[in-house]
């Protein structure tokens, strides 16, 4: 009898081997020279990540093999798409893939539907939306436009959410001058603050090596969970300089990182 043993479409997890940053590295370059067996090697190897990830839908209600087979689905994508040349981890972009895969697959299964009441306060909400950039050139925040519609701002969300078709993170919504402006760009993150990312690679000590405004900007967006359109109002510059800069600000971090 096996001790702690959990299945999932047949895979005991229990088992499932984890790779090494540099045996990850070898088994991709094999696998761009065409080695299947590499390929099969490097996806049991990244499995632990798949299911990491659908924990954060256990409260759905979903059955886990079928989370853990679309999930799996998103790490193959994640595999084909990755490029060695850029300097990111590859958990760091298989990761929003397979989430994105998950979502896609739980709203195109949802037997809910949107009720009429929540679609018109979308669409109001969107007319507020479109009026406000137009008079001002800027985007309004969800509080701006909850007041203008005299509803809670929790239901506004609520609201536009429900109507959004999925995206993937990386998709570029902006261009300027060639650098282009992703949705993830446009996302904060309340929650995650000083127990983010940047704090799990020890970023602070990177930091230091950053100038005063470099410096804010980090802080703005990865420890307090600003989005870039919110940094540049708060700095009196363009959201098109926020992202230069943090994009100049994380490649020179990675150096001391």
């Amino acid at each position: 009898m096996l001790i702690n043993k959990v299945e999932i479409c047949g895979v005991n997890t229990a088992k499932l081997p984890i790779l090494k940053e540099k045996e990850m590295k070898d088994l991709l370059l094999k696998m761009r020279s065409g080695d299947n067996s590499a390929r099969d090697k490097f996806i049991k190897g990244n499995l632990r990540l798949v299911l990491s990830v659908i924990q954060r839908f256990n409260n759905r209600g979903e059955n886990v093999d079928d989370l853990f087979q679309v999930g799996c689905i998103g790490l193959m994508k994640s595999i084909d798409n990755f490029d060695l040349n850029q300097n990111v981890k590859f958990s760091t972009y298989a990761v929003p893939m397979i989430i994105g895969e998950i979502r896609r697959y739980l709203r195109d299964n949802n037997v809910i539907r949107v009720s009429r009441s929540l679609r018109d306060i979308a669409y109001k909400a969107l007319i507020v939306r479109d009026k406000f950039i137009k008079d001002t050139n800027k985007e309004p925040t969800i509080s701006q436009i909850s007041e203008e519609l005299n509803i809670p701002r929790e239901e506004v969300i609520f609201a536009l959410d429900a109507i959004q078709d999925p995206v993937s993170l990386f998709e570029p919504i902006y261009h300027d001058g060639g650098d282009a402006i992703y949705v993830m760009d446009q996302i904060s993150d309340s929650k995650n603050s000083d127990d983010s990312w940047l704090e799990d690679i020890l970023i602070k000590e990177a930091m230091k090596k950053l100038n005063k405004r470099e410096n804010r900007i980090l802080k703005l967006r990865f420890f307090n969970g600003r989005t870039q359109m919110e940094v540049a109002d708060e700095l009196g510059i363009s959201q098109a300089q926020v992202s230069r800069l943090e994009k100049t600000a994380l490649k020179h971090m990675r150096k001391y990182i």
